[in-house]
């Protein structure tokens, strides 16, 4: 991990006040321009949605873990492959609608979104029923655009885009 990183570092579901998440946003460089890889959160609530319900590919840590460390671990429970070697640049955070406070860093690499096989998790569903289903983490992973993936992603991971960008030019 660069010095950069390291100094950041320390700064699906819905979260309760003071959680805190962490993530790498893979980007490309295509003969069409930079693209960025996003995943479509998994589980009945987003089955049918399409605006906000993507994001970088991130989960939550605990005391005692590091952002860092913990971008790397969900990035391989999220997609089922181990994390892209790469520089990791830091994107700083962003806080959430729901209040989470997420980091992230940008590692430029190519991945296959026929590759990956997402972690999955258990939840009670339909409500009410007694039934416990399972669910993929990420339901999608796809390639896009800086300019289509701000029309899709989590609204405040938005500024992780921009910092992208802005570190690109």
């Amino acid at each position: 991990m660069t010095e950069d990183a390291k100094a950041a570092e320390g700064a699906g579901r819905p979260a309760r006040r003071g959680k805190r998440s962490a993530g790498l946003l893979l980007f490309r460089r295509t003969p069409n321009g930079v693209e960025v890889l996003l995943g479509h959160m998994g589980g009945p609530f987003f089955a049918r949605k399409d605006a906000g319900a993507w994001g970088i590919p991130k989960g939550e840590y605990e005391p005692g873990e590091t952002a860092w460390e913990a971008a790397l671990r969900e990035f391989e429970e999220e997609l089922g492959l181990a994390p892209p070697d790469g520089e990791a640049v830091p994107l700083g955070e962003v806080t959430q609608a729901n209040g989470k406070v997420v980091t992230a860093w940008a590692v430029e690499a190519d991945l296959d979104p026929a590759s990956v096989v997402p972690g999955t998790f258990r939840m009670e569903w339909p409500p009410r029923s007694g039934r416990i289903e399972e669910f993929p983490e990420l339901d999608r992973v796809a390639w896009f655009t800086p300019e289509r993936a701000r029309a899709v992603i989590v609204t405040a991971q938005a500024a992780f885009l921009d910092r992208l960008t802005e570190h690109l030019s």
